[in-house]
């Protein structure tokens, strides 16, 4: 959702109407998405029949890693990771270990991927034509909607 209304707050307030056309997604869900993206601090809305949502900061101050830890929370990979007393072997745990780098070091380059490059990258591959065929080999029969949806996607 995000990463759709960076795409098109060009053209001014996006509506999560249209996310949830371009994105196959619910509506119902989106109205959950964008009160956490409100209260993270990711977007602005805007009332009427105008209205929608905006990226509330410059694109190139809101990174990937702090989209995923206001969305999901906790940043480690396993619970352990994060409470010590959840597991008796915990002392002796070699692998909470490696589980703690392993989500340190996937939000240490989150944290570096802003949402302006996504969209820049996003751009420059659409312009090139570099839009794959997302459903190369499922028949034309078993996936009628989503190859319906990757034909009317549209970019800015």
């Amino acid at each position: 959702m995000m990463l759709d209304i960076a795409l098109h707050a060009d053209d001014g307030p996006v509506r999560i109407q249209d996310v949830a056309e371009r994105q196959g997604l619910s509506l119902k869900y989106l109205e959950k998405l964008v009160r956490l993206l409100k209260d993270g601090g990711f977007i602005d809305s805007k009332r009427g029949p105008k209205g929608g949502h905006l990226p509330a900061k410059p694109l190139d101050q809101i990174t990937v890693g702090a989209l995923v830890r206001v969305l999901e929370g906790d940043t480690m990979l396993v619970e352990c990771s994060s409470d010590s007393h959840c597991c008796v072997n915990e002392p002796m745990c070699l692998t909470r270990r490696v589980w703690k780098a392993a989500a340190n070091a996937m939000f240490e380059k989150l944290e570096t991927i802003t949402f302006a490059e996504l969209v820049q990258e996003l751009r420059r591959n659409h312009m090139l034509g570099l839009l794959p065929d997302l459903f190369p080999d499922v028949p034309e029969s078993e996936c009628r909607t989503a190859r319906d949806m990757a034909a009317t996607f549209r970019h800015p």
